[in-house]
């Protein structure tokens, strides 16, 4: 289906690949694998003809459809959901197009036994089964399905897109170019937005699709279930097997442990042949003998080979100092902002050593409970943290609280302690910080880099509480064993908000699920858990089926009854939901108030403490960081504020 040949792509004069070669199959269901910086999403910008290699060709068959979706794109603002996924099937109206003219072609010509009569038969077939493929008379029951299973309800589908976070347009971009159906998927990281229910969904759809698959990806258990086959690309060559990934990585090794063998050889080999002309090279009687072999090194094909290997590298927190038995218990808990109820009648207990899982929908609470733990935002109830609990928290801003003046070995010397310290080189090698990079200022680090150096160093700091949210989005899948291992070892207590299965899989032993405004405990690992949801999802279904018929054995009476019944609660919701909008925009415009009044407060703050004779003043300090907390506080709820506010205007 598609050819590529001698492939070789440079960047200022440097390879990234290197003479690549392999055919892609129309079965085939492909993992791309690599170090970050390998070449990867080089490789799918290339055959979905976004560059153009430095020599060597991309061959596809006639016909061939390409649907790619890259970690960037520009995204739409001026359509709703549904009006921007059905441009999808834009593709059906040009083939249809394309059809017609050829037949038009066909009913004029009468050449029959011509070649380009022939061609335009093989071309009428091909377009014909494409568009019978495509199935565009199903294209709104396609379309509903394709964006549920990505999570989105059907009240969003006629929201603009413009409402929704990055990575739900991202997830508008990819139900697009799976409605189209295309020959060959290239798909770069297509988990990184989706929640496990999602996630689940999307592997279930590329197991069934008729696609050949390129997929590049960091969740180890997707690109297991999902792909049959797997390409590394390592120091610009590719290494193809016939296998997936986890079988992939015992070759791998048999096959790196072989390259290590013959890499020392020839060193040990040119050593001992540069010796010997070292030795040898002004003995007239040994210059035949000195001049061959310097021929010998100049002909010689060096081997190379990747040296940093880090998966025997074992990374160890501190000793956790011993907290009481219960870290966190949660009694009769409840969030909300305004109206919107995020949950109610919390209650769970969470003891030492435990290592617990928060999962459901993106949406639902999860990072909303842990911010209520750490005491960041208000809450009714009561959450209780343990006698001599010391917490550790990563979150999704974490990175920007990292110092921009030092440089990322400084960032980890400053709180490495003991034998650690001898092995910070290797811990940032691992985390994708080798060579050069450690020496570069946090200041120049890309948002991605600044997460992963914000988790190795809180995976040095003394804590007994760990509470890690989403803690593997920047990180490659050697970075996450590390880290896992790691977490494995801990002796103290974890609470990891993750949509990770592989990662969670034999970590924990109980999962929160955050569902609908309630908590409920899980017994078990993330994998049991998820066949419980699964038997839950087909009980949830067939109690709907059995009470869809009841609704539809209603009288003419009771039918006319109702709609004068449905005619009073739409004026009497449409009165609410007024009543609402103008209770909502006080509080935003009350909350934008607080956030001017506390941003001049913290500036005049920083002000104040930018003063030498203030440098050690404590209380400006303390000043400062609880106008910080209240500030963050302030903006948190001017977004939840914010959403609802669109949402009402929408629905009036």
């Amino acid at each position: 289906m598609l050819s590529v040949v001698h492939l070789t792509m440079e960047f200022s004069s440097k390879p990234v690949l290197e003479d690549i070669s392999f055919l892609i199959n129309r079965k085939d269901k492909i993992a791309l694998v690599g170090k970050n910086g390998a070449g990867k999403t080089t490789l799918l910008r290339l055959i979905a003809g976004e560059q153009n290699p430095t020599s060597g060709t991309i061959s596809r068959e006639r016909g061939v459809r390409i649907g790619y979706l890259p970690q960037v794109m520009i995204l739409a603002n001026d359509t709703t959901v549904i009006e921007e996924t059905r441009k999808a099937f834009q593709v059906t109206s040009d083939l249809q197009q394309e059809l017609d003219n050829i037949n038009r072609q066909l009913a004029e010509r009468q050449d029959y036994d011509s070649a380009e009569y022939g061609r335009l038969i093989e071309m009428h077939d091909e377009y014909q089964q494409t568009l019978n493929n495509l199935q565009p008379q199903k294209a709104e029951g396609e379309i509903e399905r394709t964006l549920s299973g990505l999570g989105f309800m059907r009240d969003d589908f006629t929201r603009p897109c413009s409402e929704f976070s990055g990575g739900w347009r991202m997830r508008i971009e990819l139900a697009k170019i799976l409605l189209q159906k295309p020959d060959l998927l290239l798909l770069d990281e297509p988990t990184n937005h989706l929640d496990i229910e999602s996630i689940q969904w999307l592997e279930q759809f590329l197991k069934d699709s008729q696609s050949a698959l390129l997929l590049v990806s960091h969740d180890r258990a997707f690109i297991d279930n999902v792909t049959n086959r797997t390409i590394e690309i390592s120091l610009g060559r590719i290494y193809d097997y016939d296998v997936n990934y986890s079988h992939f990585v015992e070759l791998r090794q048999e096959r790196h442990e072989q390259q290590v063998r013959a890499y020392m050889n020839q060193q040990k080999m040119i050593q001992e042949t540069e010796a010997f002309i070292e030795r040898f090279r002004y003995k007239a009687t040994k210059a035949v003998q000195v001049q061959s072999r310097i021929k010998q090194l100049e002909k010689l094909e060096r081997l190379e080979v990747d040296l940093e290997d880090t998966s025997r590298l074992r990374l160890h927190f501190p000793p956790a100092p011993r907290s009481g038995d219960f870290p966190v218990i949660a009694d009769s808990v409840m969030k909300a902002f305004g109206e919107h109820l995020v949950f109610q009648d919390v209650n769970f207990t969470i003891r030492r050593g435990e290592k617990v899982a928060f999962v459901g929908r993106n949406g639902e609470g999860k990072t909303t409970m842990v911010r209520c733990i750490m005491q960041q935002i208000d809450y009714l109830g009561s959450l209780r943290i343990g006698h001599n609990v010391k917490i550790g928290y990563f979150a999704q801003n974490q990175a920007s609280l990292l110092d921009g003046e030092l440089t990322v070995f400084e960032t980890i010397d400053r709180v490495a302690t003991g034998d650690i310290r001898l092995k910070i080189r290797d811990i940032l090698g691992a985390f994708m910080f080798g060579g050069e990079a450690s020496d570069k200022k946090v200041k120049v680090l890309s948002g991605g880099e600044r997460s992963r150096l914000a988790m190795i160093k809180l995976l040095l700091e003394p804590v007994n509480l760990l509470i890690l949210d989403e803690p593997t989005n920047h990180l490659d899948m050697q970075s996450k064993d590390i880290l896992k291992d790691a977490l494995l070892a801990f002796d103290g207590t974890l609470i990891v908000v993750s949509h990770d299965r592989y990662f969670l899989d034999g970590l924990v032993s109980k999962v929160y699920e955050f569902s609908s405004g309630k908590v409920i405990e899980h017994l078990g690992g993330i994998y049991d858990f998820l066949q419980k949801k699964n038997i839950n999802s087909l009980q949830e279904l067939e109690r709907k089926t059995k009470m869809t018929p009841s609704r539809m054995q209603n009288s003419p009476a009771q039918e006319v009854t109702q709609q004068k019944s449905s005619a009073k609660l739409d004026f009497e919701e449409q009165k609410r939901k007024q009543r609402e909008l103008r209770k909502i925009e006080k509080q935003v415009a009350d909350t934008e108030n607080l956030i001017s009044q506390l941003e001049n407060k913290q500036k005049q703050t920083e002000e104040l403490l930018q003063l030498p004779e203030n440098q050690t003043d404590t209380s400006l300090f303390e000043r400062y960081n609880h106008t910080k907390h209240q500030l963050e506080q302030k903006l948190y709820e001017w977004e939840i504020l914010s959403e609802q506010l669109q949402q009402l205007t929408q629905d009036l």
